[in-house]
């Protein structure tokens, strides 16, 4: 199924509540096993108030939710983003975007749509991540 992509288009906000086992599990599968990650008391004497999420965790979760807006058959080009305000556990993380340029691109087969997308999620805290996804979807036209 195709969709038109408009520059200036606002994604629905998605809600994602930080659950220590959101962070454990995402570090667990990135293969990130620093301690801050996972143990509440080494994270302590490190200076944290808690374990918080990793850049990975956070990369996958930029990644599914602008998958989730452009559906299954979006492909992500490029993800860049920056941390801010670490996740820690009980908070919430609201990711935001807007869709700041696209281009068309057509040839014999296929029509595709390439969108840059603004993407930034706040938690309780501040800004969690800022950054750019790229993505590009079937626009219609020539299939």
């Amino acid at each position: 199924m195709s969709r038109q992509v408009r520059a200036g288009e606002k994604l629905p906000p998605l809600e994602i509540p930080i659950t220590r086992t959101l962070i454990v599990a995402g570090a667990i599968a990135s293969r990130d096993y620093q301690d801050v990650h996972h143990d509440a008391e080494l994270a302590r004497q490190k200076g944290s108030p808690d374990i918080f999420m990793n850049i990975l965790t956070t990369n996958g979760l930029v990644g599914r939710y602008i998958t989730d807006h452009f559906g299954p058959t979006a492909v992500l080009r490029k993800v860049a983003i920056r941390l801010g305000a670490p996740n820690y556990p009980g908070d919430t993380m609201v990711l935001t975007g807007t869709v700041e340029e696209v281009t068309e691109e057509t040839d014999a087969a296929t029509a595709t749509a390439t969108a840059t997308v603004k993407v930034v999620g706040a938690n309780g805290i501040g800004r969690h991540v800022t950054g750019t996804v790229t993505v590009s979807v079937p626009s219609g036209g020539a299939r």
